[in-house]
């Protein structure tokens, strides 16, 4: 008799019954990551060719199928029914159609990130560079599709797509934040973007920049109270050097350029200098 078959069991009931007790609904985390990373290839329009080493990328056709089986089981996951449901499948066909239909309003603001690495990195010979080489890129452009999703009520799918780019490039951007257009994160580790973070259009951000929260409210129970807004608000034209920590719900004026290893937790007017 295997001694440790009872621990074995014992592990899995309790886990089970605190935390998956929809176990079969759970989205898989790896063919989640592998979608979020063939859409960006659809984003980028490579590698489109076929070679003996490569097959064919699938189709988009193909790769909706697949999205919406993901987000049927996040949807079912959450569901107060005790299994899969009309509703969560209608559902789940209707944003994984509104979520392909996006892509390319979603690629016409990566290339606007693309655009503004380009343009502010003397480093970059060609705009294909960034997107080739740049983590700033590979995390926004997770980013953006993870915020699709997360915008329009679903879970679980987006923050695994904006941990596995966190993982990926060290660049932990929160599939919540609203982020403008012509985003730039230079060279990138260590960089930090909360949930409610609003950012405008034009903004760049050097390695080591946390945009966090200053403190939580609690609930009677001593809870954190979720879904309130903690993080800063970043307006157009704004640059924050490296090292640098904003946190709270404060605002960063327009223009505004912030030095390194600068210690934030009030607003900026726009146009200041901190140095």
């Amino acid at each position: 008799m295997n001694p440790f078959s009872s621990v074995t069991e014992e592990l899995k009931s309790t886990f089970d019954k605190k935390f998956y007790e929809k176990a079969k609904f759970i989205p898989s985390a790896t063919e989640t990551v592998e979608l979020f990373c063939a859409f960006k290839d659809f984003l980028y329009q490579y590698p489109l060719e076929c070679t003996a080493q490569k097959a064919c990328p699938a189709s988009l056709e193909q790769l909706a199928a697949r999205l919406e089986k993901q987000i049927l089981n996040s949807l079912c996951f959450l569901c107060k029914e005790k299994s899969d449901c009309n509703a969560c499948h209608a559902r789940a066909h209707q944003l994984t159609q509104n979520f392909i239909l996006a892509l390319p309003d979603i690629q016409r603001l990566l290339i606007t990130d693309i655009t503004a690495a380009y343009e502010g990195d003397p480093a970059a010979v060609n705009p294909v560079e960034p997107i080739l080489c740049y983590p700033g890129i590979t995390a926004i452009t997770l980013q953006r599709m993870a915020h699709f999703l997360h915008k329009n009520g679903v879970r679980l799918i987006p923050r695994i797509v904006t941990e596995y780019a966190h993982n990926l490039t060290g660049i932990d951007i929160h599939p919540g934040a609203e982020i403008g257009s012509g985003f730039f994160i230079d060279h990138g580790t260590g960089v930090v973007i909360g949930e409610t973070c609003v950012i405008g259009s034009n903004v760049k951000l050097y390695q080591g920049v946390t945009l966090g929260a200053k403190s939580f409210p609690l609930d009677e129970h001593g809870n954190p109270v979720k879904g309130i807004k903690r993080h800063p608000n970043i307006e157009d034209d704004v640059i924050i050097y490296a090292e640098t920590t904003v946190l709270g719900n404060v605002t960063i004026g327009k223009g505004s350029v912030l030095g390194a290893n600068k210690w934030i937790t009030h607003d900026v007017p726009p146009h200041s200098q901190i140095s």
